[in-house]
């Protein structure tokens, strides 16, 4: 005759086949084929399965997809977050400064490169590249090779803003209203450097010799 068995009742014990591996290490298998594992209902996972994770044995989850760590903290980006990119949620990533795009594949220079730039990766680091005639952290400045004197400011490739009083490709003629007479050179504006004898605002007066 059998005893009738007494104790403690033996856990429920299901078993399942998943279609990933386990978060917590427990199988070898690469992640997406196909192993069994066994589920006990009175598991108990400290700390807690996160993000819907599933708590299958003590301290071991099954992370639901998109998911990855002991207990299903991490989520996971596929492709990878590029660029130094954290993954936020399953298939959303945190940029770096300069690195834009779904997953951070992109160069992104903060607002953008002008005048015919293009934003690059230099050592790591978002910049413009400029053409010849244009610098400037987004290639704002024109470049005038022969200077532009006497105040004047560079507008454009080559092109001098001059002040008032000043002409030429470098600002460097200075204008005088009244022209210089006897041979004199207008030096500042309306200012004469005259000839000897001459002398006065225009070189128009003589000096006297005894």
């Amino acid at each position: 005759m059998m005893k009738k068995t007494t104790g403690s009742a033996f856990p429920l014990v299901i078993f399942l086949l998943a279609a990933v591996g386990v978060c917590a290490g427990g199988s070898d298998a690469p992640r997406g084929v196909a192993v069994g594992f066994v589920f006990d209902l009175q598991a108990k996972c400290d700390p807690p399965c996160k993000h819907g994770g599933v708590c299958i044995r003590n301290n071991t989850c099954h992370c639901s997809k998109g998911y990855e760590g002991e207990t299903c903290q991490y989520a996971n980006c596929f492709p990878k977050c590029k660029n130094g990119g954290a993954c936020l949620r399953p298939g959303k990533c945190r940029c770096q400064p300069g690195y834009g795009g779904r997953y951070c594949h992109t160069v992104s220079c903060a607002g953008g490169c002008w005048n015919g730039g293009e934003c690059n990766a230099v050592n790591g680091e978002a910049k413009c590249i400029c053409p010849s005639s244009w610098s400037g952290s987004k290639c704002q400045d024109a470049i005038c090779p022969q200077g532009c004197r006497n105040g004047g400011i560079c507008v454009a490739p080559g092109i001098c803003s001059c002040p008032e009083g000043w002409l030429g490709g470098a600002c460097h003629n200075a204008v005088c209203d009244q022209p210089c007479l006897n041979g004199g050179k207008c030096i500042s504006p309306n200012k004469c450097r005259c000839r000897p004898p001459f002398s006065g605002p225009r070189c128009e007066e003589r000096k006297k010799t005894h």
